[in-house]
């Protein structure tokens, strides 16, 4: 698969490449996180990237000073297995090299299959911050060639990802949400427990 560079301008239908802000502390506070050889981990919220002082500019910046947690997404994985949605923005932060496998969700299909023909594939250089947007199709970032792992920190409105604590029915829509502020829509072979299984296609695997 092509892997395009976010300074390409087949970038700007998903998202922008963040500048003027000063993420040196962020990201050597991520040195201390794990980072599984042949997994993935994904902590919504962690109170030691959430106290630097780049966390209230993210807010006040990049939400308009809606409530924001700071996590993280790290470890090894080269498949797109799903692809999730919010209904606001994600910021993702490269701590280490990451590509990212996305789409768009006004590809879903009016059943909610999604084609994983339709998937582009970004390299974020590490200490480079994107917005995606919340139209743009994401899952877990995926291992660039040649490289053992990732770290990416990952800025979300607050609760975003978090266990339901509501009742929904699962129709329609609805039967895409998986978490709070969360919708997915998964790959079979990935065999993600409770996930609707419409991506059809190719469970793209990088090499």
């Amino acid at each position: 698969m092509k892997i395009q560079k976010i300074t390409d301008a087949s970038f700007k239908a998903y998202g922008k490449v963040l500048t003027g802000y000063d993420f040196a502390e962020l990201l050597e506070e991520m040195k201390r996180t794990d980072r599984p050889s042949d997994d993935v981990i994904y902590v919504p919220s962690d109170v030691k990237l959430e106290a630097v002082p780049v966390a209230e500019e993210l807010k006040k910046r990049g939400y308009g000073g809606l409530p924001i947690q700071i996590g993280y997404c790290n470890g090894h994985n080269k498949k797109l297995n799903a692809v999730e949605y919010h209904r606001s923005s994600e910021i993702d932060i490269a701590a280490e090299d990451v590509v990212l496998l996305l789409g768009k969700q006004q590809d879903i299909a009016e059943d909610y299959t999604y084609e994983s023909a339709n998937i582009e594939a970004f390299l974020v250089p590490a200490g480079t911050a994107v917005e995606l947007y919340a139209t743009t199709l994401h899952y877990a970032p995926c291992t660039p060639e040649g490289n053992e792992g990732y770290r990416c920190v990952i800025v979300l409105p607050k609760d975003t990802n978090l266990d339901l604590d509501f009742e929904i029915e699962k129709e329609g829509e609805s039967g895409l949400i998986t978490a709070k502020n969360k919708w997915l829509i998964a790959h079979e072979e990935a065999k993600i427990p409770g996930a609707f299984c419409g991506i059809k296609g190719e469970n793209i695997t990088l090499s």
